[in-house]
């Protein structure tokens, strides 16, 4: 009988340690693939901000030469409405000293000036300018975020109080594909 319970004491301390050792191996798996996956994402997540580093980096290189667009996706109204719009028709353009203001297809041009540029602590940029043209007289400012090229600029015009923002990308001007409808 001593024998049988010795012999019985040794077949469940060898069976425990078998699914010991396969329980520890599924956790050094599941480890290792925990490990991959936070590498994978520690790497796309380097790539995101170097390409937002680089993306800022032109952009305010483009509102210093006075060579932008601002490619606006989104529209925000002065009642605080807000709706989602195509870069390509609702843009605000600088090019040396003429600005154009492209919403929905109507285009108004004009000649910028009084451009001032101020950078604030945490690298965020901040851009004003007036306008003056046939079709419009407005301030226009322009508010970079620092870590990407997002941007948003505030039209206010000098005859009414329809001011308008609308929020999109600041992408240097040779970069754009903006559609410039008929001008007023």
């Amino acid at each position: 009988m001593k024998k049988f319970i010795a012999l019985l004491a040794l077949v469940l301390v060898s069976t425990s340690t078998m699914m010991y050792a396969q329980e520890s191996e599924r956790a050094v798996r599941r480890a290792d693939r925990k490990a991959q996956r936070d590498a994978e994402r520690a790497r796309l997540k380097a790539e995101e901000q170097a390409a937002d580093a680089v993306a800022y980096q032109q952009a305010v290189q483009a509102l210093k030469n006075k060579q932008f667009v601002l490619e606006a996706d989104q529209v925000i109204f002065r009642n605080g409405q807000s709706a989602f719009v195509s870069s390509t028709t609702n843009f605000v353009m600088m090019n040396g000293q003429r600005s154009t203001n492209g919403i929905g297809g109507v285009t108004v041009d004009g000649s910028a000036s009084d451009m001032k540029i101020t950078t604030d602590k945490k690298g965020n940029v901040n851009c004003s300018f007036s306008v003056q043209g046939i079709g419009i007289s407005a301030q226009i400012f322009i508010s970079l975020t620092n870590g990407g090229n997002n941007a948003t600029v505030t039209v206010n015009p000098n005859f009414n109080n329809n001011t308008l923002t609308l929020s999109g990308n600041i992408v240097p001007l040779d970069q754009s594909d903006v559609f410039k409808g008929r001008s007023w």
